[in-house]
């Protein structure tokens, strides 16, 4: 009988329209949450002989799971991950050397051949530079994809901070 007289109960609680109640699923107020990022830069310190063309490396990391699109991927539909540099002062850049991608497919279209970076990839920044402590900033653009899927393109802060001595 208690159970009968609760069945009841909650379905008079149920509004007229027949429609269930909203849920609270969040508050519109909050900050959305930060996306996530795919592509991990470590800035290191280097030096470089100051008036001597130099090369600075600038380290990568893909997170497992993961992988971008090289700079030449094999199709135009794909985005390149691509890094462009400030000037900066004292600084005389060359274009950015990547390196070579790899070759991956999919389960679902063993044929096609993507060229990806995962892991570990190391770009080569060559450089020119007056004496003294410089940075250079930029962004690295690239689009990054798991197994079933790519994501929208993202862009990275990237600071290539060295000295020359």
């Amino acid at each position: 009988m208690r159970l009968r007289l609760a069945l009841v109960g909650a379905i008079l609680a149920l509004p007229l329209s027949g429609a269930l109640p909203a849920q609270q699923i969040g508050n519109l107020d909050a900050p959305p949450p930060k996306p996530k990022s795919f592509v991990v830069y470590a800035a290191e310190q280097q030096n470089v002989p100051a008036g001597k063309r130099s090369v600075l490396e600038l380290h990568f990391r893909v997170v497992d799971g993961f992988h971008v699109n090289s700079h030449t991927p094999k199709s135009e539909l794909l985005i390149p991950t691509q890094i462009t540099l400030q000037p900066a002062a004292g600084v005389k850049a060359e274009a950015v050397q990547y390196p070579a991608g790899t070759s991956y497919s999919f389960s679902f279209d063993p044929t096609e051949k993507l060229d990806v970076y995962t892991g570990v990839f190391t770009v080569k920044l060559p450089v020119m530079a007056d004496a003294g402590m410089h940075t250079v900033d930029g962004t690295m653009r690239y689009q990054a994809c798991d197994h079933a899927a790519c994501y929208p393109p993202k862009s990275l802060p990237v600071q290539v901070i060295f000295t020359a001595k």
